[in-house]
Protein backbone atom coordinates (compact mmCIF):
# COMPACT_ATOMS: atom_id res chain seq x y z
CA UNK A 1 0.00 0.00 0.00
CA UNK A 2 2.86 2.29 0.60
CA UNK A 3 3.82 2.01 -3.05
CA UNK A 4 0.27 2.89 -4.18
CA UNK A 5 0.20 5.99 -1.97
CA UNK A 6 3.51 7.23 -3.39
CA UNK A 7 2.34 6.64 -6.92
CA UNK A 8 -0.90 8.57 -6.43
CA UNK A 9 0.93 11.49 -4.79
CA UNK A 10 3.42 11.68 -7.66
CA UNK A 11 0.48 11.64 -10.08
CA UNK A 12 -1.03 14.62 -8.25
CA UNK A 13 2.30 16.47 -8.43
CA UNK A 14 2.56 15.78 -12.16
CA UNK A 15 -0.99 17.01 -12.67
CA UNK A 16 -0.25 20.20 -10.72
CA UNK A 17 2.89 20.79 -12.80
CA UNK A 18 0.93 20.38 -16.02
CA UNK A 19 -1.60 22.94 -14.80
CA UNK A 20 1.09 25.32 -13.50
CA UNK A 21 3.02 25.58 -16.79
CA UNK A 22 0.25 27.41 -18.70
CA UNK A 23 -0.24 29.76 -15.74
CA UNK A 24 3.47 30.61 -15.74
CA UNK A 25 3.36 31.30 -19.48
CA UNK A 26 0.32 33.52 -19.01
CA UNK A 27 1.85 35.64 -16.25
CA UNK A 28 5.35 35.85 -17.72
CA UNK A 29 4.63 36.20 -21.45
CA UNK A 30 1.04 36.82 -22.48
CA UNK A 31 -0.13 39.28 -19.81
CA UNK A 32 2.85 41.70 -20.05
CA UNK A 33 2.65 41.66 -23.85
CA UNK A 34 -1.05 42.51 -23.84
CA UNK A 35 -0.38 45.27 -21.30
CA UNK A 36 2.33 46.78 -23.56
CA UNK A 37 0.01 46.53 -26.56
CA UNK A 38 -2.76 48.33 -24.65
CA UNK A 39 -0.35 51.12 -23.60
CA UNK A 40 0.88 51.44 -27.20
CA UNK A 41 -2.67 51.76 -28.55
CA UNK A 42 -3.50 54.35 -25.89
CA UNK A 43 -0.38 56.37 -26.78
CA UNK A 44 -1.18 56.19 -30.50
CA UNK A 45 -4.75 57.34 -29.93
CA UNK A 46 -3.52 60.31 -27.87
CA UNK A 47 -1.35 61.73 -30.69
CA UNK A 48 -2.01 65.37 -31.53
CA UNK A 49 -0.30 67.95 -33.77
CA UNK A 50 2.89 69.48 -32.40
CA UNK A 51 4.03 66.41 -30.45
CA UNK A 52 7.56 65.09 -31.04
CA UNK A 53 7.62 61.34 -31.69
CA UNK A 54 10.02 58.55 -32.57
CA UNK A 55 8.97 56.04 -35.22
CA UNK A 56 9.65 52.32 -35.05
CA UNK A 57 12.53 52.86 -37.50
CA UNK A 58 14.18 55.35 -35.13
CA UNK A 59 13.27 58.52 -37.03
CA UNK A 60 12.39 61.58 -34.95
CA UNK A 61 9.57 63.76 -36.27
CA UNK A 62 6.84 66.21 -35.31
CA UNK A 63 3.17 65.30 -35.72
CA UNK A 64 1.45 67.79 -38.06
CA UNK A 65 -1.90 66.06 -38.63
CA UNK A 66 -3.78 63.06 -37.24
CA UNK A 67 -6.69 61.16 -38.78
CA UNK A 68 -8.36 57.79 -38.17
CA UNK A 69 -5.84 55.54 -39.90
CA UNK A 70 -2.61 57.52 -39.92
CA UNK A 71 -0.52 60.54 -39.04
CA UNK A 72 1.41 63.10 -41.05
CA UNK A 73 4.89 63.64 -39.64
CA UNK A 74 7.29 66.47 -40.39
CA UNK A 75 10.61 64.65 -40.62
CA UNK A 76 12.63 67.74 -41.60
CA UNK A 77 11.69 71.41 -41.93
CA UNK A 78 9.19 71.55 -44.78
CA UNK A 79 9.31 67.78 -45.43
CA UNK A 80 6.17 65.86 -44.45
CA UNK A 81 5.47 62.14 -44.78
CA UNK A 82 2.39 60.07 -44.07
CA UNK A 83 2.72 57.12 -41.66
CA UNK A 84 0.30 54.60 -40.18
CA UNK A 85 -0.25 55.14 -36.47
CA UNK A 86 1.44 51.84 -35.67
CA UNK A 87 4.72 53.30 -36.98
CA UNK A 88 4.85 55.71 -34.03
CA UNK A 89 6.77 53.94 -31.28
CA UNK A 90 6.87 56.57 -28.57
CA UNK A 91 6.24 60.19 -27.73
CA UNK A 92 9.57 61.89 -27.15
CA UNK A 93 10.09 64.04 -24.06
CA UNK A 94 11.28 67.63 -24.43
CA UNK A 95 14.82 66.74 -23.24
CA UNK A 96 15.15 63.99 -25.86
CA UNK A 97 13.75 66.31 -28.55
CA UNK A 98 16.35 68.98 -27.70
CA UNK A 99 19.16 66.39 -27.85
CA UNK A 100 17.87 65.27 -31.26
CA UNK A 101 17.85 68.84 -32.55
CA UNK A 102 21.39 69.45 -31.27
CA UNK A 103 22.63 66.37 -33.12
CA UNK A 104 20.91 67.47 -36.32
CA UNK A 105 22.40 71.00 -36.35
CA UNK A 106 25.65 69.97 -38.06
CA UNK A 107 24.74 68.34 -41.39
CA UNK A 108 28.38 68.30 -42.49
CA UNK A 109 29.30 65.72 -39.89
CA UNK A 110 31.58 67.69 -37.55
CA UNK A 111 35.03 69.22 -37.72
CA UNK A 112 36.44 66.43 -39.89
CA UNK A 113 34.02 67.17 -42.74
CA UNK A 114 36.58 69.30 -44.63
CA UNK A 115 39.25 66.59 -44.56
CA UNK A 116 39.65 64.49 -47.69
CA UNK A 117 39.55 60.74 -47.19
CA UNK A 118 41.93 58.62 -49.26
CA UNK A 119 40.32 55.24 -50.02
CA UNK A 120 43.21 53.78 -52.02
CA UNK A 121 45.45 51.10 -50.52
CA UNK A 122 48.55 53.20 -51.14
CA UNK A 123 47.89 56.83 -50.40
CA UNK A 124 50.01 58.20 -53.26
CA UNK A 125 49.52 55.33 -55.72
CA UNK A 126 46.00 56.48 -56.58
CA UNK A 127 47.18 60.01 -57.27
CA UNK A 128 50.06 58.75 -59.43
CA UNK A 129 47.72 56.51 -61.43
CA UNK A 130 45.36 59.43 -62.01
CA UNK A 131 48.21 61.65 -63.24
CA UNK A 132 49.52 58.88 -65.51
CA UNK A 133 46.04 58.32 -66.89
CA UNK A 134 45.65 62.03 -67.68
CA UNK A 135 49.03 62.10 -69.41
CA UNK A 136 48.22 59.04 -71.52
CA UNK A 137 44.91 60.54 -72.54
CA UNK A 138 46.58 63.77 -73.62
CA UNK A 139 49.10 61.85 -75.71
CA UNK A 140 46.34 59.74 -77.26
CA UNK A 141 44.43 62.86 -78.26
CA UNK A 142 47.54 64.30 -79.84
CA UNK A 143 48.08 61.10 -81.86
CA UNK A 144 44.51 61.10 -83.19
CA UNK A 145 44.77 64.54 -84.80
CA UNK A 146 47.51 63.63 -87.37
CA UNK A 147 45.69 60.40 -88.26
CA UNK A 148 42.51 62.34 -88.92
CA UNK A 149 44.34 64.79 -91.23
CA UNK A 150 45.95 61.93 -93.12
CA UNK A 151 42.55 60.36 -93.69
CA UNK A 152 41.17 63.68 -94.94
CA UNK A 153 38.88 64.22 -92.00
CA UNK A 154 38.78 67.55 -90.26
CA UNK A 155 39.95 67.43 -86.66
CA UNK A 156 37.43 68.38 -84.03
Amino acid sequence: MNFAAEQSSSGVVNLLLLLAIPLVFYFLLIRPQSKRRKEQLQMQSSLKPGVRVMTTSGMFATVTAVDDDGVVLEIAPGVEARFVKQAVMQIVSEAEAEDDEELGDDPEGGDDADERIDLSKDGDAGAQDAEAGDGAKAEGEADEAPKAKAAGKPSS
